[in-house]
């Protein structure tokens, strides 16, 4: 069972950027479709991004444009670069994986916490 643990949130203004870290206790890469979700303050878990065994990714129209995944191999992290915070952004971002496209993401870590201010 691989475990995920994010990290890099934190209290940012609008318009500003955070880059946060999903690093796993493995090679995850070479096994496993990743994805960044979040899930604000009495909402259901959004998808917000997802890196794929070939390198494709894909990510929600919401962030298209200011949120960017992206991995390094030698560390067994992907990141996610997040661009012009917008306040609707604030959530807890996990980072989750699974192993193709018929099976829910899991392996969740603990989460990070997103705040944007106006």
């Amino acid at each position: 069972q691989v475990q995920l643990v994010e990290s890099g949130g934190g209290l940012v203004q609008a318009g500003g950027s955070l880059r946060l870290s999903c690093a796993a206790s493995g090679r995850i890469l070479s096994t496993y479709i990743v994805a960044w979700f979040r899930q604000a303050p009495g909402k259901e878990r959004e998808f917000v991004a997802e890196l794929s065994r070939n390198g494709n990714s894909g990510v929600a129209d919401s962030v298209k444009g200011r949120f960017t995944i992206s991995t390094d191999n030698a560390k067994n992290t992907v990141y996610l670069q997040m661009n012009n915070l917008k306040p609707e952004d604030t959530a807890v971002y996990y980072c989750g994986v699974r192993k193709n496209v018929l099976e829910a993401f899991g392996s969740w870590g603990q989460g990070t916490q997103v705040s944007v201010s106006s």
